[in-house]
């Protein structure tokens, strides 16, 4: 599903020299991510630490798709990066303003956190009250119209702790850019409610990757197609020990380091999962940004988008099904956007499982 024609991606391996491996004119920028016999090392908040490889135990319970290489990695087709190092994609000119232009917002924690940014609109679930270790589902990809300069949509997973001026947050999933009209797999950190901290992929030292066949930030190129073929992406994140670990179907692809966050350096009190979008509110109107496939919830299954399999982490190392925990919807312009939760668990294996999204601007319902 990824396919790197407009991204140059190059492959480096920082040891002691600066080495480089170039794919054709599409290639990746790599470094090296430490192995059993080459020893690495990352430093966070003045602690230096040997690099984990791996967890040294994997969670029960949770269900992932196998993953697709030849659908998801299309740049290894033009070769692939050596062991030791990692593929990081090469960012645009642009994309530096672009992220510092558009933050990701988590708001249930504090509904008044919403009005401060009341440009971002969201239909989403959550779970509270109770300490979370993890959060899974597999994400229904689409490549909806962004319509407007500056304007995103995204559908990701949330796992958060923290008030919001100082806000800890892991997040991953798939987003749309206006510029380039691309659906992306992310992902995003901030310890300090999005103001100094973080960032997306592997802007910032923060992220450990540690999978050399995964290329964070890059295009998907199996979308879904309305009442057609319907592609989705399997995105887990647990607590093991130290470390909090992404997994993208069965694939492990790296950690936030404990040592990183400060609410996160335990256990998350908060999950979500759902739709986001950036509303320029374009000449006083509502966007037409669509969110997910742009259909509304009502559609079902080949025409509105959806998460499947939501569940999380519980302190015994297994993974619940999250309604087990009660969902509640939060759902800020449902005119416009909207969510609905199934609860046929046993719907094709499916889980808990909800539809989302919508079309954006209509003159009658969404002015």
């Amino acid at each position: 599903m990824v396919n790197i024609i407009y991204n140059k991606l190059q492959c480096c391996i920082v040891l002691f020299l600066a080495f480089s491996y170039v794919l054709s004119d599409r290639f990746a920028i790599g470094r090296a991510i430490g192995t059993v016999k080459t020893k690495e090392f990352v430093k966070h908040k003045g602690t230096t630490k040997s690099i984990q490889m791996k967890p040294s135990s994997i969670p029960g319970g949770v269900r992932v798709n196998s993953f697709q290489e030849k659908l998801f990695q299309g740049w290894h087709k033009s070769g692939q990066c050596p062991e030791a190092t990692i593929p990081i994609r090469r960012s645009q000119e642009d994309e530096h303003s672009r992220a510092m232009h558009f933050k990701p917002r988590r708001t249930q924690l504090n509904h008044s956190f919403a009005a401060y940014h009341k440009n971002h609109e969201y239909a989403t679930v959550y779970i509270n009250g109770d300490n979370f270790y993890g959060a899974s589902s597999s994400i229904n990809i689409w490549k909806p119209t962004v319509s407007y300069d500056g304007e995103i949509s995204i559908a990701q997973i949330w796992v958060v702790a923290g008030p919001d001026e100082l806000l800890n947050t892991m997040e991953a999933g798939w987003n749309v850019y206006s510029d380039d009209q691309k659906t992306r797999f992310f992902i995003y950190w901030t310890s300090d409610g999005y103001h100094e901290t973080g960032c997306y992929n592997l802007e910032c030292s923060g992220f450990v990757q540690t999978n050399n066949e995964f290329a964070i930030g890059s295009p998907i190129e199996a979308v879904s197609s309305y009442d057609s073929n319907q592609y989705d992406i399997g995105i887990t994140i647990y607590k093991n020990n130290e470390n909090w670990w992404l997994q993208v179907d069965d694939q492990l692809i790296g950690y936030w380091p404990q040592s990183i966050f400060t609410y996160l350096a335990s256990s998350a009190t908060t999950v979500d999962w759902g739709g986001e979008i950036y509303n320029s509110k374009p000449g006083g109107s509502h966007t037409k940004t669509q969110m997910g496939s742009g259909h509304f919830p009502d559609e079902g299954y080949g025409k509105a988008s959806y998460f499947r399999n939501i569940q999380y982490m519980d302190s015994t190392g297994n993974f619940r099904d999250a309604e087990d925990m009660g969902l509640v919807l939060y759902v800020t312009n449902p005119s416009c956007y909207n969510i609905d939760v199934q609860n046929d668990k046993d719907y094709f294996g499916n889980g808990t499982h909800v539809y989302f999204g919508g079309p954006g601007y209509s003159e009658d319902k969404c002015p």
